[in-house]
């Protein structure tokens, strides 16, 4: 055969074996390759569920809990399908599998514009769940756990529901139809089978071939309030976190870590530390996983190891980012979103053309600057690790967002396979995007390592954690905009700058498909929203600032929220329309933002006038709209300004359309928490860099709402039969420019900058509000 022969043959059959794999469907997430153990008895069922010799349920579950009551939701959801009493089924973290990899984030990720052809956005799915089925992760985030979870655990339960059907109507010799499920019991006339005594001795069913999910009418658990499973247990002190790990001969590690972004580690002296009683080691740090150098103390207690660390001496190389200033990044920021070009995520309309054309018409073009600071996590159990290292094989317990990156990376950190790690996943004292990273993971395997045998915990104090975060990134926004003669948005064009997170995770995280220059994140919020502009514009300059930045509660949506929301509070001011009406005038094409703003505008009392505050300040409102992770928030602000004329939110009213609801009191609950979170970020967030170095060291200077500000919140849910969408983070994005406008209702200025309470406000005439 000639060369150009075999090429062509080869192509060929390759472009085939390609085509057939993209039309095959994706594979099945049902069946894992390592099934999670049975013990106790138990016969696993499939990767999802397990049944015992009591009948309990175990539900095992990909998804971690930090807060977010999902081992609730989606235990209602395993005990729906199946058809068990909730308090009978147990939730166990699953083992790492192909088969719990995230599909929904990468979905999240692809740049489809609200108006995308619904075709193209299947076809995009479809490959989507494709590929991350093969080169996925286990990941819990981006308010996907209850979307990525769905399909596949209801599947699971059902198959199990009617493989227990099968059963008992083979044994009695009637139809799968003619029996009923209850509360884990199958039964036919006066004739009842437990699921134990259907499982013939302990060996599984063959699973059934013909199954269905149970109507939405015969739901009794799903939509219905049900109070969290780990709430006793958290309040009485019992729950375990990462930090409560207490494994035999336990040892302690604190770690002193480069005051500079970036700096190297040039000498250290350790002779005084190493003479303190009780100290075994001091280790230094290479910075993996994008973390800082530094140094760990490794002693028998943790306050010994703070101790020992302070006297060790060390001198250090600041490398070039000695003179890198939170200051000098805004402003770089600011001049990059005024430049021409940047990389378009949206242009339809002709949107420049039409600003120019109406500016050279002598028409007004709107035009305004914004831009949000860097902000930390600042989880409240702050980072921490433990891990034991032999011979033969490494035991870690943290609490992690990515169990199987958490693996790889002490994996990597000791040259074995991630086989050889076992992992302990408890509950996580809050993540908010922080335990995505795995840079505290591949830090804790590096100090045990010094002490073979023995397992050390290394956490880090909350100056550690404060000032080598992975923050969410400073961001400035240039907006423009032309309005018709009837006051409606005509053209819209923003162009924004901002660091990328994907690349750079991709480079701590070791996912290959994480390195591309996705950059979705840096606009999203922008291009997917249920406005409808004539014309819209949107582009993004890629920032390059050596500051580490990482996904926050909200991600890109946390930021340009505030830019849109804000600007188009401004275009309604200009139009001379109310605020809400002109959203709702701009998303009437859309139903379902439609009926959200028609909900929050009810239940906020927009339309009637407010009473004065206790103290006798004038209050207002504000109002923002914002779709995120398949879901659309409306939140109504109440605000006055205290006598010190600092600003104070009295009320929030949130309007939630999320699909169907699994647990109405878990919606409530997280959107109560992502106002306290969001609203602390709005009025106080700024991670201020001075000289290269973090200028935070406990929260005396990362201020957060105290119990006494924390405003009334209340939710209302839109009724839905569409699949649930994402919660965890949706009240975050609207919360600030609610209250911006809400502020320029009461005073007259307009906030293009956050943190809101470093700005100096006035009330200078009466709110439209309030009350006479």
């Amino acid at each position: 055969m000639k060369r150009r022969t075999f090429l062509l043959a080869g192509a060929g059959a390759g472009g085939a074996l390609l085509l057939g794999w993209c039309v095959a469907p994706p594979r099945q997430r049902l069946r894992p390759d390592s099934w999670p153990v049975a013990r106790d008895g138990r016969v696993v069922l499939n990767g999802w569920i397990a049944v015992a010799p009591d009948d309990r349920v175990t539900v095992f579950l990909p998804k971690v809990e930090l807060g977010q009551g999902i081992h609730t939701a989606l235990a209602m959801v395993c005990a729906e399908e199946l058809g068990v009493a909730l308090d009978r089924v147990d939730v166990e973290m699953a083992p790492v599998d192909a088969i719990y990899r995230n599909l929904i984030v990468g979905r999240d990720a692809l740049p489809l514009p609200a108006d995308a052809n619904a075709r193209l956005v299947r076809a995009a799915h479809w490959l989507n769940d494709k590929v991350l089925r093969e080169f996925g992760v286990m990941t819990t985030g981006g308010s996907t756990s209850v979307r990525d979870t769905w399909h596949p655990l209801r599947d699971a339960a059902a198959i199990a529901r009617a493989t227990f059907v099968a059963e008992a109507a083979r044994r009695w010799a009637v139809e799968p139809a003619a029996c009923t499920v209850q509360d884990g019991v199958v039964r036919h006339a006066d004739r009842a089978l437990r699921f134990s005594e259907l499982l013939d001795g302990g060996r599984p069913l063959p699973p059934a071939s013909t199954w269905s999910h149970r109507a939405p009418t015969e739901y009794g658990l799903i939509g219905r309030a049900t109070p969290r499973r780990d709430a006793r247990e958290k309040a009485s002190g019992r729950a375990m976190f990462g930090i409560d790990a207490r494994p035999p001969a336990l040892l302690y590690a604190a770690v002193q870590l480069a005051p500079v972004i970036g700096a190297r580690v040039r000498t250290i002296e350790d002779a005084d530390a190493l003479a303190l009683s009780g100290v075994r080691a001091v280790v230094r740090l290479t910075g993996r996983n994008g973390g800082a150098e530094g140094l760990a103390v490794i002693a028998t207690s943790w306050p010994i190891a703070q101790r020992a660390r302070s006297v060790v001496r060390v001198t250090w190389d600041d490398g070039p980012n000695g003179a890198l200033s939170s200051d000098a990044v805004r402003d770089a920021l600011r001049a990059q979103a005024q430049q021409a070009g940047g990389r378009v995520f949206r242009d339809t309309g002709s949107a420049l053309e039409r600003i120019t054309s109406a500016a050279s018409g002598g028409r007004e073009v709107h035009r305004a600057m914004y831009d949000v600071p860097y902000l930390a996590h600042a989880t409240m159990e702050p980072p921490n690790c433990t891990v034991r290292v032999d011979d033969a094989a490494a035991e870690v317990w943290v609490g992690t967002q990515v169990p199987q990156q958490a693996r790889a990376a002490v994996a990597q950190v000791l040259g074995r396979s991630p086989s050889e790690v076992t992992l302990h996943v408890p509950y996580l004292g809050g993540g908010f995007g922080r335990r995505l990273d795995v840079d505290m993971i591949g830090q804790a395997a590096e100090v045990a390592l010094a002490v073979r045998g023995a397992p050390v915990q290394v956490i880090w104090d909350r100056t550690d954690d404060l000032q080598h975060d992975f923050y969410r990134p400073a961001a400035a926004a240039h907006c423009a905009a032309t309005l018709g003669d009837d006051g409606t948005i005509a053209a819209l064009a923003i162009t924004c700058a901002s660091q990328e997170i994907t690349r750079p995770y991709g480079r701590r995280s070791g996912v290959p498909l994480a390195r591309f220059d996705i950059r979705k994140s840096a606009v999203e919020g922008l291009i997917e929203q249920p406005y409808a502009f004539p014309a819209l514009r949107v582009a993004h300059h890629l920032a390059t600032h050596p500051v580490p930045v990482g996904y926050w509660r909200g991600v890109g949506h946390s930021s340009n929220a505030f830019f849109l929301e804000c600007f188009i509070d401004e275009l309604a001011q200009v139009a001379g329309h109310d605020p809400l009406a002109y959203r709702r005038t701009l998303v009437a094409a859309t139903p379902r933002a439609v009926a959200v703003l028609d909900l929050v505008r009810e239940q906020s009392g927009w339309d009637t006038p407010l009473a004065r505050a206790t103290d006798g300040a004038l209050v207002a409102r504000g109002v923002a709209l914002h779709r995120s992770f398949g879901s659309i928030v409306a939140q109504v602000a109440e605000v006055s300004l205290d006598a010190n004329n600092a600003p104070r939110v009295h009320r929030i009213t949130c309007a939630v359309d999320c699909g169907l609801v699994i647990n109405p009191d878990g919606v409530a609950q997280q959107m109560e928490s992502a106002v306290a979170f969001g609203l602390s970020a709005a009025l106080w967030g700024d991670v201020r860099i001075e000289r290269g170095q973090v200028q935070l060291s406990n929260f005396d200077r990362w201020r957060v709402l105290r119990l006494h500000e924390m405003p009334e919140v209340t939710t209302h849910i839109v009724s839905s039969s569409e699949p649930p969408e994402g919660v965890g983070e949706i009240g975050v994005p609207p919360i600030a420019p609610a209250v911006a406008n809400a502020l320029f209702a009461l005073t007259g200025q307009r906030a293009r900058s956050l943190p809101l309470a470093a700005h100096r406000w006035a009330v200078r005439a009466p709110a439209r509000e309030v009350a006479p």
